[in-house]
């Protein structure tokens, strides 16, 4: 007899855990003291990889939003729903809530195998038991909001402003309506969210074409039992004896989404694939493949395999490249120490002995994790003088400074335009390899 294949079901499992840990633990990972990923509005900085960017430096935000809509767009066109099957907290929490909880600990709902059925709430011990599994469930939502802020507060700050949390009202009040809404979103809306509110179920019918990878019935085999506008026909095992579907439903009692998968496909589908499981637990009895497969359409009308690389895809492809490239050479070019040259309002000043000043605004930003002492010279013009300041400017680490600037001319300097181009090198004295270069103008009668 044919046996089955692994549970795809068993597979989702892993991919969560997997998903769980990584994401848990990521925010705990530093690199030369930054965060693998963090938008912190705290401390006004983007963390990418191990390197900080200041609120200044954030030119790299436009770059990672289109990067996550254009790598949305690919997994769709090629994958279809497949994040909201595998990856996706929402299915992964009602699978925590409706299997783990509510069906094996609880023993609220008989089995797994069909979610169509809901528990009798007449019953007071299972009005019991949904209660507890809402609380339950409460303490899960907390940690994973926790783990979800993360991202935006770094955990050592997380965990050391939750030791007074009535002195940081907001970040308290952000972790408990997240934990909120996400209990009420997967204990009560369960996949309603995922049919009327989850916008990527509309963006999909738009994405999706013949050769996307989605969950596949087999009319050729199993029969047709929905007509082209919807309408159920005659069980397929009463049209022709030679179809192999045998209406047995398990395929319809499984899905979480409350569709049935025979009908084609449905913006409900969120291919988490529980019907590939159940329809290849019952024909492995008659010795023969699922009817319902993951695959696609073109590649189930003509049993070929499918076509992962075509137009959409692999245009797709080059852009996500395009925008790793570009934000790979913006990151590396990354300046330790950013500098805003700004001139006075008095274009110069002639002194009594015929010397030229000039004022300037240095505004000193410190984009490192140590405090330094700045300094900067002159690089063309030697006859230029720096009255002020007089010593090294301290900068402590994500600090901005500003500082005053005198440059100071002999009027027999010679120039063939009343403004003379200036390259100025600002340079750390207690790091020499921290240093940019900038340029102004020094203005001449």
């Amino acid at each position: 007899m044919k046996t089955a294949n692994p549970k795809k079901r068993y597979r989702r499992y892993i991919g969560y855990v997997i998903l769980t840990i990584v994401l848990t633990i990521l925010p705990f990972i530093q690199i030369n003291g930054n965060q693998i990923f963090l938008l912190s509005f705290d401390h006004k900085e983007l963390h990418l990889l191990g390197t900080a960017f200041g609120a200044s430096e954030l030119y790299l935000m436009p770059f990672l939003l289109i990067l996550l809509f254009v790598g949305i767009f690919f997994l769709t066109t090629l994958g279809g729903r497949m994040w909201c099957g595998w990856g996706c907290p929402q299915t992964l929490f009602r699978v925590i809530f409706r299997d783990l909880i509510e069906t094996k600990i609880l023993k609220l709902r008989k089995n797994i195998a069909n979610k169509q059925k809901s528990p009798d709430y007449s019953l007071k011990i299972n009005i019991f038991k949904k209660t507890l599994a809402v609380a339950i469930f409460f303490i899960i939502a907390l940690l994973a909001s926790a783990t979800f802020l993360f991202y935006f507060v770094p955990p050592s700050d997380f965990f050391a402003y939750m030791h007074q949390p009535l002195d940081h009202k907001v970040l308290l009040g952000f972790w408990l309506c997240i934990a909120i809404f996400v209990t009420f979103d997967i204990t009560f809306m369960a996949e309603n969210f995922c049919v009327y509110i989850c916008p990527y179920a509309r963006v999909q019918s738009v994405l999706f074409d013949n050769n996307t990878l989605m969950a596949v019935y087999d009319t050729k085999r199993g029969g047709t039992v929905y007509d082209e506008k919807g309408s159920l026909l005659a069980p397929p095992q009463k049209q022709d004896k030679a179809n192999e579907c045998i209406n047995c439903q398990q395929c319809v009692k499984v899905c979480p989404a409350h569709i049935d998968i025979r009908k084609g496909m449905q913006l409900e589908c969120i291919n988490c694939l529980e019907c590939v499981d159940a329809c290849s637990d019952v024909m492995a009895k008659f010795n023969k493949p699922s009817l319902v497969s993951w695959s696609s359409p073109n590649a189930i009308a003509s049993s070929s395999k499918v076509k992962y690389f075509r137009g959409a895809t692999i245009g797709y492809m080059i852009v996500i490249a395009i925008i790793l490239a570009i934000m790979l050479i913006m990151g590396s070019n990354k300046e330790p120490v950013l500098v805003n040259i700004d001139r006075n309002t008095e274009l110069y000043k002639v002194r009594k002995n015929g010397a030229i000043d000039n004022f300037y605004v240095f505004l000193f930003e410190n984009t490192d994790k140590k405090p330094h002492r700045y300094s900067f010279k002159i690089l063309n013009q030697d006859s230029i003088e720096i009255l002020r300041p007089t010593s090294p400017v301290l900068v402590n680490a994500g600090q901005k400074v500003k500082e005053v600037v005198i440059l100071r001319s002999d009027k027999s300097i010679s120039h063939s335009s009343k403004t003379i181009p200036l390259n100025i090198e600002i340079y750390a004295t207690d790091a020499p390899d921290i240093k940019v270069q900038k340029r102004t103008i020094f203005a001449m009668p």
